[in-house]
Order: structure tokens, then sequence, then C-alpha cells
């Protein structure tokens, strides 16, 4: 019997799928699962001039049912950068990165990957409250490109989306690269934000894509 609980987590998000087997877990005790840390490097940091803006492990606790009720408990890391860019001459925190760390649970040896059943649209749309905190009401979301990054020693497709915002009461079209990929017994999900206009901040956010270490303690 497989049960499915969502859960969202500063801007982390996956399906939590488990399967029975775990004599621990059936007696009783909570299943315990913790992601790694996942960092773009200090170097690409100082080279795209983004800056550490927050950081820090999110604790879920599910209660699921399997003929009686258990509990979950998981930790997911999530790291957020942003950069003041100039628009229209003014100075503002318009640019962001963010790295996110799940981890996969893996019940009776059977690793279920919490992000299977989700495309990156999908996982978008569950990381739009963290991106609305930087940007206001984001709308008309729509695919741009797909590009393929080279991150943790393998080609990975980056989905780079354009939706329409508001910043400082202006209304601005901005891009949203995203990708999302298993590595190392986590699931990992970068996305970043910048302003249309500002090219040069899609090429930054490659480059903190493709610096970014995991595992890290």
């Amino acid at each position: 019997m497989t049960t499915r609980r969502s859960v969202l987590a500063a801007g982390a998000t996956g399906t939590l799928a488990l399967s029975t087997g775990c004599l621990g877990f059936v007696l009783g005790e909570p299943l315990e699962f913790e992601a790694s840390k996942v960092l773009p490097t200090d170097a690409a940091l100082a080279e795209t001039g983004y800056e550490h803006h927050d950081s820090g492990w999110e604790r879920i606790e599910e209660t699921v049912s399997l003929g009686v009720k258990r509990e979950i408990h998981a930790s997911l890391w999530n790291a957020v950068y942003s950069k003041e860019v100039s628009i229209q001459g003014q100075r503002q925190e318009a640019a962001m990165f963010a790295a996110v760390s799940l981890p996969a649970m893996e019940v009776a040896g059977s690793v279920q990957n919490p992000l299977d059943d989700m495309d990156n649209r999908e996982i978008l749309d569950e990381v739009r409250g963290q991106l609305e905190g930087n940007y206001g009401n984001l709308r008309d979301i729509r695919h741009h490109e797909r590009i393929v990054v080279r991150i943790l020693d393998a080609d990975r497709s980056v989905d780079v989306y354009t939706a329409t915002t508001d910043l400082e009461g202006e209304e601005m079209e901005i891009r949203l690269p995203l990708t999302t990929f298993s590595h190392e017994d986590d699931l990992l999900v970068l996305v970043g934000g910048y302003p249309r206009l500002l090219s040069d901040e899609g090429v930054n956010i490659e480059v903190l894509m493709e610096s970014v270490e995991h595992p890290l303690e």
C-alpha cells in the first residue's frame, strides 16, 4: 500500500511516498529523513555578485495512515541568494537564486522519488509562494525555452519560464530558470529569477547552477 502526502518548505516541494515494510515504523517509531546541504561555491557567488539572503533547515512532521497512524519526520535544506540590479537607473533587489535539497524516502530498501510525478511546471507552481515573496504577484507564467547546464558532473535540463510580476509598483517581465534532479540520495531543486531585460543575469544563474556542491555537511 502506498500513501502520499504533499509537503512544501521554504520554496521546496515534494510528495512523500512510502511503502510498508520497516519494522520500527510499523511498531510505531517515526521514520527520520534528512537531506544534505546543497550550496553554490563562494567563487561563483563572488563572480556573479549574489549575496547570501537566508538559509536553514525546515523540519516537516507528517502523519500517514498505514492501517494505523504513523509519523514521518523530514529535514529539508534551503539556501537563498539575492542581488541588487539596476532597473531604469534605480538599484533594486530583483535577482535571486535558491538551492533546495529534499531527502529521498527509502523504506524497506525501496527509494521513492518525491518528484517523480511532478514536472518542472508543477514544481514552479509549488515554489511560487516563495518567488512571490521576492517579486509580488506572479501571473501569466509561460514556458520560454529549455537549456542544458552541466551540474554535478552531468548535463541537466533547465526549463526557463517567463512571468509577469509587480516590482516596486511597476509591472515587469521576469525569467525563472528551474531544474530538478536526483543526486546522492537527495532531490535537488535549483531556481533563479531575474528581470527579462537583464540577460546577463541568466548567464549568472547558469554559473551558480554549475557551481553547486552536494552533498555537504
